[in-house]
């Protein structure tokens, strides 16, 4: 039977900057002190299945949903062991087949980033290099958007406190494994409804949005004279409680969410102009419970430069 349109779930890019790449809280990178790197970034992505549970569903009613991102992104160096970052991510959603007009997406700015990043370690072993990395994070919503509007909705439009350690080895052949691991807190979300389901019966305005633990793996290398960056991922997000999307009903913020992804990522740093680079991934979910099976394709441009002299 067809499932209604309500039935479907998208997510906002659930780690603060998860989706771009670069110079990020989430890798081993780190600026020096008076430096600044300016990102660019647009991701399209989409998707025409989702996990209602554990149970993969077709989008019957609208077809493919879309989802593009556009977001601008400076990370500061502060000292050469401590990095500042700031994004505000502006999202569009909407349907190939928005369900003869019942139903339309949205467009707006999602939530404000920040993030401070501290290397604790950066030794040199005899076969290599050894990192250890720390970042704090926090995001908030800056627009009014509605959080229980889903598949179209911008975000989950709570805040989010996120905790992450970020370990690297990176060999003599400029080969290097990384792993991170975060626990995200995550708030209340304001909806416009008095009364919900939850695994019990809530009459009350605001949901709370499950926290949650994220993994990502990475296998990497810098080639061409350390010109050219190439990354495989793996990476993972598991809700640490909620409840499954209720046949016949709409997702909604307090949802269970997990999902497993795997992407290919390359970072290009033009020789002839210094700080200049471009970068492209692209990203698919493979696995999931009450998500969506997206693709997702990202291009981006950074600068870097000294701010002070």
């Amino acid at each position: 039977m067809k499932k209604s349109l309500f039935n479907l779930i998208v997510l906002n890019f659930l780690i603060f900057f998860s989706a771009a790449h670069g110079q990020t809280p989430s890798d081993e990178l780190m600026m020096p002190a008076k430096d600044a790197c300016i990102l660019l970034n647009y991701e399209f992505g989409g998707f025409e299945e989702y996990w209602e549970g554990s149970t993969l569903r077709d989008n019957e009613t609208v077809a493919k949903v879309n989802r593009t991102t556009i977001l601008p992104m400076v990370a500061i160096g502060i000292f050469d062991k401590l990095n500042l970052y700031v994004g505000v991510p502006y999202i569009i959603t909407e349907s190939t087949d928005p369900n003869g007009g019942k139903y339309k997406g949205v467009q707006g700015y999602q939530d404000l980033g920040l993030a401070l990043k501290y290397q604790f370690i950066n030794e040199e072993i005899s076969s290599g290099e050894f990192s250890v990395l720390g970042t704090v994070g926090f995001s908030t919503p800056i627009t009014n958007y509605l959080s229980d509007y889903m598949p179209y909705s911008l975000g989950f439009g709570a805040p989010e406190l996120s905790y992450r350690g970020i370990f690297q080895y990176k060999m003599k052949s400029n080969i290097y494994f990384r792993t991170s691991l975060a626990y995200l807190w995550r708030g209340y979300t304001e909806i416009e409804r008095d009364y919900y389901y939850n695994n019990g019966s809530y009459y009350s305005s605001f949901m709370d949005v499950p926290n949650a633990w994220n993994f990502e793996g990475v296998i990497g290398a810098w080639l061409m004279d350390n010109s050219l960056r190439m990354e495989l991922n793996y990476w993972s997000l598991k809700s640490t409680s909620g409840d499954n999307i209720r046949a016949y009903n709409a997702p909604q913020p307090t949802n269970k969410v997990e999902m497993e992804r795997v992407g290919l990522f390359v970072h290009y740093f033009v020789p002839s102009v210094e700080g200049l680079g471009f970068l492209a991934y692209h990203n698919r979910v493979v696995n999931g419970l009450n998500a969506p099976k997206m693709n997702s394709t990202g291009l981006g441009i950074t600068y870097q430069f000294k701010f002070i002299k």
